[in-house]
């Protein structure tokens, strides 16, 4: 292959791992929950062979997918964003990363206020879009940042674009990523920007995570190292920290991901664009919106068809998913540890159903082997 196209449908799981309830997420299954929607609508994603995975009981299966396909399980112990890339990219990470879920602790607060010059308020686990319209009164009149956390691996600054300016908040998260090592070491830091007036804020586009940089190699630096073009469409870049990477774009939407994928499609490179479309996530799954969700993969099984005849006699797409979040689970609004899809397909990829496999780690295996590059990682290519 001369050309690999990644995409990460972040959050698509396709049904709990047997080990979902010790993380207390017994039963989820977000493609289950999303196929109740009067929205719901893949058929290229059928033809593929999404429906024809292990234990997805949804959609239509058929006769002969054009795809290679797989049920990936998670060898980490985790079900967060980072830890979830890093293992598509070939690293396991056996132990899981801190989490703070009555807040961080006084020394870290009191070091990130004393470095950045403003006071943090809330400190604790909170939804996003609530905490801003809780406390965003109070930021707005203090200036007080807005800091506070999930069941996931995050260390979260929100605050007012017309308060803090995006290039200030986003050096508070470099100091708070430095901060932030060691036995603190978070996933991520991120950057929650907001706009609005009182009772009626929200969220911007202009979102950033501050990521730890992955401890060992992953597919992106041994193929960078190998003279190949590594290209990140999304936020690709913040979760590597930029390791591995020789070029980068972000985007605001899902809509804007696959339209500077299919840019990216014509542009002559030898190597992988890899790209996350986080609306699945950010927007739907995370807010537990189950119709939402389900017109964000429509739209993208509506769009597939331009991303599939882009494809030359040797490049191939593959669509996958970093973990779950199931829309219809009430009990929580964090991730859930779910299976994940692989799908790859290319005039040159045979049609195989590959099962399950034990490691979302076989996809940076198998991207490796396309590309003809060697490299250690911890799993085992498919092809």
């Amino acid at each position: 292959m001369k050309r690999v196209f990644l995409i990460v449908l972040d959050s698509f799981g396709i049904g709990a791992e047997p080990d979902a309830d010790l993380f207390g997420d017994l039963g989820t299954n977000t493609i289950a929950s999303c196929a109740t929607s009067q929205y719901f609508n893949m058929p290229n994603m059928a033809k593929l062979g999404l429906f024809n995975i292990d234990g997805v009981t949804v959609g239509n299966k058929v006769d002969k997918p054009s795809a290679l396909i797989a049920r990936m399980r998670e060898k980490s112990m985790g079900k967060d964003t980072t830890i979830g890339h890093w293992e598509i990219a070939g690293m396991v990470s056996p132990k899981p990363m801190p989490t703070y879920p009555h807040g961080f602790p006084k020394e870290v607060i009191d070091e990130f206020e004393k470095r950045t010059g403003r006071k943090a308020i809330v400190n604790a686990t909170y939804s996003g879009t609530k905490v801003i319209n809780d406390y965003g009164d109070e930021h707005v009149k203090t200036g007080a940042l807005i800091v506070y956390t999930s069941a996931d691996s995050v260390f979260q600054i929100a605050a007012h674009e017309e308060v803090v300016p995006l290039e200030e908040l986003y050096r508070y998260c470099k100091i708070a990523r430095e901060i932030l090592q060691g036995e603190h070491g978070v996933g991520r830091v991120i950057a929650r920007p907001f706009l609005g007036e009182s009772g009626n804020y929200y969220r911007t586009p202009h979102r950033h995570d501050f990521s730890l940089i992955p401890p060992g190699d992953t597919m992106l630096n041994i193929l960078k190292n190998a003279g190949k073009d590594v290209l990140s469409v999304g936020k690709i870049y913040d979760i590597f920290a930029g390791s591995g990477i020789t070029d980068y774009v972000y985007t605001e939407s899902n809509e804007d991901g696959i339209n500077k994928t299919l840019s990216w499609m014509d542009r002559d490179f030898n190597g992988i664009c890899f790209t996350n479309l986080v609306d699945f996530d950010m927007l739907y799954g995370h807010r537990r919106d189950v119709d939402g969700y389900a017109k964000a993969l429509a739209y993208f099984d509506e769009r597939l068809p331009e991303l599939l005849g882009k494809l030359g006699d040797d490049d191939c797409l593959m669509i996958t998913a970093d973990h779950g979040c199931d829309p219809a689970y009430t009990k929580t609004t964090d991730h859930t540890r779910e299976y994940i899809p692989y799908i790859v397909y290319g005039k040159a990829i045979e049609p195989v159903n590959f099962g399950t496999r034990e490691t979302f780690a076989d996809i940076g295996a198998t991207v490796l082997k396309l590309l003809d590059v060697e490299g250690k990682l911890d799993g085992v290519s498919l092809i």
